[in-house]
């Protein structure tokens, strides 16, 4: 993505012995772009189309660095990183300043600060590890989701250009001082392949412990861009047979166009074994019809030559900086969680136009010594150092913008908890519970103290992550009580703490914590987060179920549904497993039903977002028949085990045709689908009530 045909590099690094510059390799990035833009806007999963272009982007770059090193025995680091940033720069300030003034203009202000925070990633390219640390969905376009995470692809290219300009330059420079400047091939093929073969079994790994990290993770897709480099490397070697370059060219193009049909689930997959289908349709294509001219080329080679697939080639970067925002700003204008046929053909075609209107009038005047925009080379040299200032203040602008913001409220004025509220004035739960008056009062936490609003756990490090396999354990309320109360599984039942904290320390009892990340308790051997697979789930819920049978807790208090995907709330089987498991270690356990999750058309929103983007505390929150089963649906398959005890606080935090955000003056979400602190604390009281008759501690 990161590179263009048109430019003078680009025809440098596109040249091969004995043969022109390959126009069929900008007809394979035309089509590798068209299907990911298709499959976002459409589809809602990924096409392959962006491991076509690692591997194209390896190919370019290395062999770029190679031609140069061989002719000089220098890459000029310098020049290099300037004419690379001149390539790719222009287009990526123009994108992300159109998007900050879109944020400002369009999306709720709680929103500005991750909106920053990737802007500057984006820049920074380190947006990828960005992503990795939230394991955002790249894939799941909804109007919840940034519009610049597709950008995570961008820095993990960067990345690889950073690196791979520093190894070939340092080998060169070794290779020269010891008078083997033949040498550097060779030792580039083994550094190359070494790293490659490593890659790819971190990726393997990935794909099967974490693959929310995985696929950002830049080690893990290195191999893709280092199949390039390889397959760059090897270039002047390869020169298969007629038969096996038609062969190779239409098995590579069909792989091309085939992958995101016969790869479902790309976005739980790739970069794994699965990415091994793009990686090898890409090389297939490039192997070809290299060291052969133009009219020798296989017929499906000639294809990807048509004027239309190299017109698509050349907007290819564009197109795709501008697609994914476009979309995401369209579906949250819209609340729709999909574009539609119609709709989604009027992003492709907004898209396309900015793509052609950047491609010429910031891309080629800012790359090319002269432009075919302007014919007078006058005007044309004062066009580009125009755009030239342009663009720079634009950049200089988005830097001042975020990073001021950013310093603003995130690091001068880091949202704090609203501790200690005055329950007269925010009776929160209890104006449902027992009818408490809600005075006229300001609501807190504010949504900008919201994100703050977390359950002690989380503030600790005592609930596991997405990366961590080990079961953390951590006491809170009386550390010397002879009762104890083992809270066990997500952080939907970690959210109940601060309203458990408040009763231990009325009673005296002891929590316990077994908490995990995404993680209920399950022994199901296929367990899934946001569709991602997380086998880690499974072997800490196992060891966790394990070491209550040790421990012997007085009591295990954990969920008992989860929300449908077509609304209300269920009782998986895995969980009825679950309780027989526990059941055969005699433990006596509590299950409580599941907090609404706030969606609208199977879109999750949050609570502070649609406030702050003028909603009330009805408007925003959901219709409790949307929410909820109208009976507990745990009731029934508790009733087989006689020392489950299912308790169900949904009067305390929906009326009874809605679930609001905002009760008794207390703001109830601090995200999609999870209690503030002080709403949990509000709860307490109707906690207490429904635990008194089963714990029979007070």
């Amino acid at each position: 993505m990161g590179t263009n045909a048109r430019s003078s590099e680009a025809v440098a690094s596109n040249r091969r012995v004995g043969a022109g510059y390959r126009a069929d390799l900008d007809g394979l990035r035309g089509l590798a772009i068209a299907l990911v833009v298709v499959f976002h806007v459409w589809f809602g999963r990924v096409s392959g189309g962006v491991d076509v272009f690692l591997v194209l982007s390896g190919f370019f770059f290395t062999g770029l660095l190679m031609r140069r090193a061989e002719a000089s025995g220098t890459v000029d680091v310098v020049f290099t990183l300037r004419r690379t940033a001149r390539r790719l720069l222009p287009a990526m300030v123009a994108v992300l300043a159109a998007v900050v003034a879109a944020t400002a203009l369009f999306r709720p202000y709680t929103q500005w600060s991750n909106i920053a925070a990737q802007t500057l990633a984006s820049l920074g390219y380190y947006q990828n590890w960005q992503l990795a640390w939230t394991w955002s969905d790249y894939l799941a376009a909804d109007p919840s989701v940034s519009p610049l995470q597709h950008l995570w692809s961008m820095s993990v290219q960067g990345q690889f250009y950073l690196v791979a300009l520093l190894v070939v330059a340092v080998v060169a420079q070794v290779c020269v001082r010891f008078g083997r400047a033949e040498a550097l091939r060779a030792v580039l093929a083994v550094i190359v392949a070494v790293a490659a073969v490593a890659s790819f079994l971190w990726a393997m790994r990935g794909a099967a412990t974490h693959q929310g990290w995985n696929y950002y993770d830049s080690f893990a897709r290195g191999w893709e861009l280092l199949a390039g480099a390889g397959l760059a490397i090897a270039a002047r070697y390869l020169s298969p047979a007629r038969i096996v370059r038609v062969v190779l060219a239409g098995l590579g193009v069909l792989g091309v166009v085939g992958c995101g049909w016969l790869i479902l689930d790309g976005a739980n997959r790739f970069p794994g074994p699965a990415a091994l289908l793009p990686v090898a349709a890409a090389a297939a294509v490039i192997v070809s019809g290299n060291n052969l001219d133009d009219a020798a080329l296989p017929w499906p080679n000639r294809m990807l030559s048509t004027r239309f697939a190299r017109w698509l080639g050349d907007i290819a970067y564009p197109l795709y900086l501008w697609h994914w925002p476009i979309l995401i700003f369209y579906l949250a204008e819209t609340g729709r969680p999909h574009a539609g046929l119609v709709a989604g053909a009027g992003v492709i075609a907004v898209s396309v136009v900015l793509a052609v209107v950047t491609h010429r009038w910031i891309e080629e005047p800012l790359r090319l010594r002269s432009t075919p925009v302007i014919s007078v080379s006058g005007v044309s040299v004062l066009y580009r150092r125009a755009a030239g200032v342009v663009v720079a203040v634009l950049a200089a602008a988005v830097v001042g913008v975020t990073g001021v913001w950013q310093v603003a409220v995130v690091q001068v004025h880091p949202p704090q908890a609203a501790d200690g509220l005055d329950p007269l004035l925010y009776p929160g739960a209890e104006a449902l519970a027992s009818g408490a008056p809600t005075p006229q009062a300001r609501m807190r936490p504010t949504v900008f103290e919201a994100p703050a609003e977390v359950p002690p756990p989380t503030l600790d490090g005592c609930i596991a992550d997405w990366d961590t396999r080990e079961v953390i354990t951590c006491t809170y309320g009386d550390q010397n009580a002879d009762r104890t109360l083992a809270l066990v599984g997500s952080s939907h039942v970690e959210h109940w703490i601060p309203a458990l904290q408040v009763l231990a320390e009325e009673h005296s009892f002891r929590i316990q914590v077994y908490l995990k990340m995404g993680c209920p308790l399950t022994l199901d051997d296929d367990v899934t987060y946001k569709g991602e697979p997380i086998p880690d789930c499974r072997d800490w819920s196992r060891e966790v179920i394990d070491r209550l049978g040790t421990d012997r807790p007085d009591w295990v208090f954990t969920t008992g549904t989860r929300p449908r995907d077509d609304g209300g709330d269920e009782t998986p089987d895995d969980y009825l497993n679950v309780w027989s498991a526990l059941s055969d270690r005699s433990l006596n356990v509590i299950t409580i039903r599941d907090t609404p999750w706030l969606r609208r058309d199977g879109v999750r929103y949050k609570a502070a977002d649609c406030l702050a983007k003028g909603g009330d505390r009805i408007s925003c929150g959901m219709r409790r028949e949307d929410a909820l089963d109208p009976i507990d649906p745990q009731l029934e398959p508790a009733s087989r085990f006689p020392s489950v005890f299912p308790i169900d606080l949904t009067d305390g935090v929906c009326e009874a045709d809605v679930c609001p955000v905002v009760e008794g003056n207390i703001l109830i979400y601090h995200d999609e689908h999870h209690l503030t602190a002080s709403y949990s604390r509000s709860l307490a009281g109707t906690l207490g009530r429904r635990l008194q008759p089963v714990l029979q501690w007070w």
